[in-house]
């Protein structure tokens, strides 16, 4: 499986909706920046159809440092989290099973090249 990326994103976005990519990477970038902070501010985020963005509280814990076997001392923090919806799963579970093997290229058909 590849990831997609940021770009590859706006290119997907400015074919289906006719606006140019650079316009695409505008709205992009602000979409990002208000979901993160929103998240910044501990608020979520439920996108219907989609999922939720959460914060999750860490608590402070002993870890060990595998190549050192040092004990080491975790801080208290927050992570940012993703629950994604049911239909998002069902979704991905639809089109994974239809497809087990997933193309390469980002979604981008590209013909085989010929044997000759």
């Amino acid at each position: 499986m590849n990831n997609v990326t940021k770009k590859n994103l706006v290119e997907k976005v400015s074919i289906r909706t006719g606006l140019t990519q650079v316009d695409t990477k505008i709205i992009l970038d602000c979409l990002l920046d208000a979901l993160s902070d929103s998240l910044a501010r501990g608020d979520g985020i439920e996108i219907r159809g989609f999922g939720r963005f959460k914060i999750k509280e860490r608590k402070p814990r002993t870890a060990r440092n595998p190549k050192t076997n040092e004990l080491i001392e975790v801080k208290a923090g927050y992570k940012p989290i993703f629950e994604p919806s049911k239909e998002l799963k069902q979704k991905v579970n639809d089109a994974l099973v239809k497809s087990p093997a997933p193309q390469r290229g980002h979604g981008l058909k590209i013909p085989p090249r010929d044997a000759s």
